[in-house]
């Protein structure tokens, strides 16, 4: 039984890393569309390449997730959290894309091994150990931060690229900040290879290290290859639901705040994976600093009711997910 349950672990997580791409790809490519920086199909070629070229640079912060002690069961049970949890994680992804409202990943396949761990130590069987402290300081507190920091530094940011370009013509700006969103939408999704790419391989070096095919110590190259490639491929048939809301129902955003926006977006996803090794949510960071570039107007142009939308789905992905994730390690329990 173990050995198939591997199996479906593997092809899950690869579902994952492809609904990842399918869901994110907005992220990296809704401002550049919006401002006509980039064309949709150039935008999303671009996308896809910098997602793959991201996820095959590094393995630091999936190994830094294996690292975190989340305390999984090895054996059956342990399969079974991580099924159920990427089980509950793709359902939320599939319910939020269809309704057009971003939403963290990250926050859901947590949610998911949360709930069913939760799941497994009121049915009789092994629980979760140890994953407290390093789950809230580690994990939880840089994605709880990651869209109050985006903001601010958004809204910021735009003062000192607003007082640089003063002195040049309207059409001058425009064609430069749509130069540069080009270069920064690739940019992003560099970041976006780096920091979400790795969550999958994460979840599979979990599952290998639980059932004795690995020690964790370092990532097998074909699990780097197999989520690189399902991210990628994802990206490419990525929905466009979420690219309409970001790009036109947050906030009115012109060339110079998608720019800022975008800058602001990938340097936190480069300094989170690189410098820090803290995992930040690509959809958190983006939209936050949409939201704070463009509430940095003379005039009032955020959609409040948007916001407040997408921000009771983003309080709301933890808690769904937990309660998926415990209905399916349930589910799963006579396997395990």
């Amino acid at each position: 039984m173990e050995p198939l349950l591997l199996g479906a672990v593997i092809l899950a997580a690869g579902g994952f890393a492809f609904l990842n791409g399918f869901h994110d790809v907005s992220n990296s490519v809704a401002a550049a569309v919006r401002t006509r920086a980039l064309t949709p199909t150039v935008a999303v070629l671009l996308a896809a390449l910098f997602n793959l070229v991201g996820a095959l640079l590094s393995t630091s912060l999936a190994l830094f997730f294996t690292d975190a002690g989340f305390g999984l069961p090895p054996g059956t049970t342990g399969l079974g959290i991580l099924l159920a949890a990427l089980l509950a994680a793709g359902v939320w992804g599939l319910f939020t894309w269809y309704r057009g409202k971003p939403s963290s990943s990250t926050h859901a396949l947590l949610g998911g091994i949360i709930g069913a761990g939760g799941a497994s130590g009121l049915t009789d069987g092994p629980a979760m150990t140890g994953a407290g402290e390093a789950l809230l300081l580690q994990i939880v507190l840089p994605l709880v931060l990651s869209p109050v920091v985006a903001y601010l530094l958004a809204y910021a940011a735009v003062f000192p690229a607003t007082w640089l370009l003063r002195h040049r013509s309207p059409g001058g700006v425009n064609r430069g900040n749509r130069m540069a969103q080009s270069v920064l939408a690739g940019a992003f999704a560099l970041g976006h290879g780096l920091q979400d790419g790795q969550r999958t391989m994460a979840v599979i070096l979990l599952a290998l290290v639980g059932s004795g095919y690995a020690s964790g110590s370092d990532m097998p190259l074909w699990v780097q290859v197999f989520a690189a490639v399902l991210l990628t491929t994802g990206s490419l048939f990525g929905g466009w639901r979420i690219t309409h809301t970001l790009g036109h129902r947050l906030a009115r955003v012109d060339p110079l705040r998608g720019m800022t926006a975008q800058g602001v977006s990938s340097a936190m996803l480069f300094v989170g994976a690189i410098s820090l090794h803290f995992p930040l949510s690509s959809t958190h960071t983006m939209t936050s600093a949409i939201v704070g570039a463009g509430a940095n107007q003379r005039f009032a142009s955020v959609q409040r009711p948007q916001v407040a939308r997408i921000l009771a789905v983003w309080l709301g992905t933890a808690p769904v997910t937990a309660l998926l994730g415990a209905v399916f390690l349930l589910a799963l329990s006579p396997l395990l």
